[in-house]
């Protein structure tokens, strides 16, 4: 395996155990062992743990901004908001990892702009941008249109986090004090 692809696999790897135990909560000796390399192998792949995070962060959000692209890709304007709706949860659905990992950049942005680390946030928030101009230029929306999609994904993810089923369409009747 060359060093492209097993950095491409640490990457994947990173993605799962930050997914369920967070930034802080994560050893880089757990994502070593999940891929099969050393420690110190690792560490030649990438700088430091922040670095892992982040090029597993970068990941998600470009896998759901490269989602929500090939949804719109060939659909008549006014179908695209739900076919990139469908994709987004069809995401969720085949992957809840990606949804996880999501959370936890939110969660490690949020407390290192809170340290006073602006740069660690930087380049999730320029790819953020990037998915915000793919959905807003893909739906041919308002800024109002293009924010209350995105909030709706938002609301997604702060739901199926909590336990709710990821396909909305189950959400009627949902008894919201007994999820899953």
């Amino acid at each position: 395996m060359s060093a492209e692809e097993r950095r491409g696999s640490v990457i994947r790897a990173a993605m799962s155990e930050f997914a369920h135990g967070g930034y802080h909560g994560t050893s880089t000796e757990a994502i070593a062992r999940r891929v099969g390399v050393s420690q110190p192998y690792l560490f030649r792949l990438f700088p430091n743990k922040q670095a892992i995070f982040l090029a597993a962060a970068l990941l998600c959000v470009d896998t759901t901004r490269q989602a929500m692209a090939d949804a719109a890709k060939g659909v008549p304007q006014d179908e695209k908001l739900d076919a990139m709706a469908a994709a987004y949860q069809k995401l969720l659905q085949d992957d809840p990892e990606k949804l996880l990992m999501q959370m936890q950049t939110y969660v490690a942005v949020a407390a290192a702009e809170a340290a006073g680390d602006h740069e660690f946030g930087k380049a999730v928030r320029e790819r953020w941008q990037e998915l915000w101009d793919t959905v807003h230029i893909e739906l041919g929306a308002d800024v109002d249109e293009t924010t209350e999609f995105l909030a709706y994904g938002m609301l997604i993810n702060t739901l199926v986090s909590l336990g709710f089923p990821a396909d909305h369409r189950n959400w009627e009747g949902f008894d919201v004090g007994r999820p899953g």
